[in-house]
């Protein structure tokens, strides 16, 4: 881990910057869709580990989750499984008590779910189904191309996950300027809700006209 990934986690996780408090910080965008908490109040920031499952086969994630390492955030793809669980409790414990991921994200279904949320583990999923993929090696892997595509977009990014969802903090904003939009965001959601809270000012005021850039409502 670099020094300014370190820096950015450190930063996010002490003031708990929310995802949606990250995405504005990118434009409104960072979104990795479809993927909830199955825990309410869950929060968890980390590098992402990026492991795939392939065919209606899962061979992958076992391959691949021997080399998670931990605080890492293990985000599981899937292609052409269809709509099948990608993986339940005993991938799940291994990840994140054995490997010690930080969390599981995916935007495919998973399976065990009253296990899951028994244990009550760190998963941000689509949703639960009983019906898992196959173990099996045939046909298991990507081609080369899509293999390096979604590796090189979401391996060593950031993920921040919390009840709003994740948001994928690209390697190209791992970067001075971002940290201090981070620091920046931070700032103005402490005056916007001081403008509420204290001065009682309305939304348009705060958020449209930004009355406080101009000192008024003293």
């Amino acid at each position: 881990m670099s020094q300014m990934v370190d820096k950015i986690i450190k930063l996010i996780k002490m003031n708990r910057i929310s995802t949606t408090e990250v995405a504005d910080c990118m434009g409104k965008s960072g979104l990795f869709p479809e993927a909830r908490s199955i825990l309410a109040g869950n929060y968890r920031v980390g590098v992402v580990r990026w492991i795939y499952a392939c065919n209606e086969s899962n061979w992958m994630i076992h391959e691949m989750a021997r080399d998670v390492c931990p605080g890492e955030v293990v985000m599981m793809e899937a292609f052409r499984c269809n709509d099948r669980a990608i993986i339940g409790e005993l991938v799940s414990k291994y990840m994140l008590l054995y490997r010690q991921a930080e969390a599981i994200i995916t935007n495919e279904n998973m399976r065990d779910a009253n296990s899951l949320l028994k244990e009550r583990f760190s998963i941000w999923c689509r949703g639960f189904s009983p019906i898992g993929c196959f173990n099996r090696e045939e046909d298991a892997r990507l081609d080369e191309a899509t293999f390096r595509e979604h590796w090189e977009k979401y391996n060593g990014s950031i993920a921040v996950c919390d009840d709003s969802g994740v948001v994928i903090i690209p390697r190209e904003l791992h970067t001075e300027e971002f940290y201090q939009k981070l620091i920046d965001i931070e700032n103005q959601e402490d005056l916007w809700f001081e403008c509420l809270d204290h001065r009682k000012w309305d939304t348009f005021d705060i958020v449209c006209r930004k009355k406080y850039l101009n000192g008024d409502g003293e």
